[in-house]
């Protein structure tokens, strides 16, 4: 007895599964950016901020700008670039005691 919620499965013999694309192989004969400049240009990035937000501390003190919200915004800008740049190398120097710690 068939159940009247369900209904009747019915095959398909014409059915066809589509094909998976196979991954994409990055090409190794590219010269790509290394992961040293990578790490290089996020520190130069980062004290880029950190001086921005000094001379915009000093503009403040010395009174050639009164705009203590835009001091505020590049401090904090600095800070959060700072700490997600410890972030990191708090990661790679995990993964390297991870490494390091391997039996060969």
């Amino acid at each position: 007895m068939a159940d009247p919620l369900i209904g009747q499965i019915t095959v398909n013999p014409n059915l066809q599964v589509p094909e998976v694309a196979k991954p994409r192989i990055p090409d190794r004969t590219q010269e790509g950016e290394s992961f040293g400049d990578i790490l290089k240009s996020a520190i130069s990035t980062v004290n880029e901020l950190q001086k921005q937000s000094d001379g915009e501390i000093q503009k403040l003190m010395t009174g050639e700008t009164v705009d203590l919200h835009t001091t505020m915004i590049a401090v904090q800008k600095a800070d959060l670039s700072f700490q997600m740049m410890m972030q990191v190398r708090n990661k790679i120097v995990q993964a390297y005691q991870e490494i390091m710690r391997m039996q060969v």
